[in-house]
């Protein structure tokens, strides 16, 4: 069980949260009692909190192992003789298996979602892409609706996606310029809400200008503006600038932790 152990151990708190969950979700499928409970006994080699959690979650204490725990062995082999040993007398730890310790010093190849309708302002769009552009990072438009969206001043922009058939699972990051027709519109647009939300709870960078107010203060988003994946602010530079950090550091992990988001 070293190579399991240094993996687990290697993660952040939030990873460790994701393999809990996934075993959780892996084993409450499992109908047989019996085979829960196996493999409970063998997680509890690996890290006797992991299988703890685990346990908890499906709804009965952790067993001792099962014994032989490797019941695969040929009919003259002595099953001792295959069985597991442990080799880790003290905590090990590898930054690199964690995705935590990736690269956080760029945004290339990022994809990132602009939200727009009917009178947006085109100037903020076409600044923000820009900023992304240059740092190889690409914007896409998500509308209600497909084909041509108005800016403020009547210039015609195509919509990459409609709500219908784009969702924040696909993006990177998200992105709100502003113009009152348009923010009123999201406003009372049930899939945009959604789509922030869930950007939201995936702990993603999320962007808006302040005027968005009336759309963006009825999301999760919109609660959580001290958080420091959210930014709200009018300064197209700055807010670019700090946009661009934010989606450098791929996901902000705490707000995972933090809070408890349905979407």
């Amino acid at each position: 069980f070293s190579q399991a152990t240094l993996f687990f151990n290697s993660q952040s708190e939030p990873e460790k949260k994701h393999l809990i969950d996934a075993l959780r979700f892996e084993l409450g499928k499992v109908e047989i009692p019996a085979i829960r409970a196996r493999m409970i006994g063998i997680l509890s080699q690996i890290d006797k909190g992991l299988a703890a959690q685990v346990a908890d979650g499906l709804g009965f204490p952790v067993p001792k192992p099962e014994m032989p725990m490797n019941q695969s062995f040929g009919a003259d082999t002595n099953p001792k003789s295959v069985q597991p040993k442990k080799f880790i007398t003290k905590p090990m730890i590898s930054g690199p298996l964690s995705m935590a310790d990736t690269v956080k010093d760029t945004i290339k190849t990022r994809k990132i979602a602009a939200l727009i309708a009917d009178g947006f302002d085109g100037d903020q769009l076409e600044a923000m892409k820009t900023a992304l552009l240059e740092r190889g990072a690409m914007l896409k438009t998500v509308a209600p609706r497909q084909g041509i969206i108005r800016t403020a001043d009547g210039k015609a922009v195509a919509a990459d996606f409609s709500f219908l058939t784009a969702a924040s699972v696909l993006f990177d990051a998200v992105y709100v310029p502003g113009g009152s027709d348009s923010i009123d519109a999201l406003a009372t647009e049930a899939d945009a809400h959604h789509f922030i939300n869930e950007a939201f709870k995936h702990c993603k960078a999320i962007c808006a200008t302040a005027g968005s107010g009336p759309f963006i203060d009825n999301t999760f988003a919109g609660k959580a503006q001290n958080d420091s994946g959210v930014i709200i602010m009018d300064d197209g530079a700055k807010a670019a600038k700090t946009f661009v950090a934010a989606i450098a550091q791929h996901r902000n992990w705490d707000r995972e932790i933090a809070r408890k988001i349905p979407a």
